[in-house]
């Protein structure tokens, strides 16, 4: 049975890279005010998940599985507004083109 500072650890790194696997995602939706590749459904059940993570860490009393899952939550949330927000880039080609 592995000891305590190692579980720790594996828990922690898969914590930040859960976390950190949003941001690439959301940097170029915020860049290219564009979200045409992001699927609105597997954004809804991402959202959802992290909703169930969180009620079940706090169900256990496991504040590490409930705060890494509320950041993931919102992170995964603020994709899924920009997909609402922006869908598949302005509606406006000249937007897009630069021209006026």
């Amino acid at each position: 049975m592995p000891g305590p500072a190692l579980v720790n650890a594996v828990g922690t790194a898969a914590g930040l890279c859960s976390m950190a696997s949003f941001v690439p995602q959301l940097v170029k939706i915020v860049r290219e005010r564009r979200a045409e590749g992001v699927s609105l459904r597997t954004y809804c059940v991402t959202v959802t998940g992290f909703v169930l993570w969180i009620a079940y860490g706090l169900l256990l009393g496991s504040w590490p599985v409930a705060v890494s899952n509320t950041v993931c939550l919102l992170l995964s949330a603020a994709i899924l507004v920009l997909k609402w927000r922006f869908g598949d880039g302005p509606a406006d080609a000249s937007a897009v083109s630069g021209k006026i």
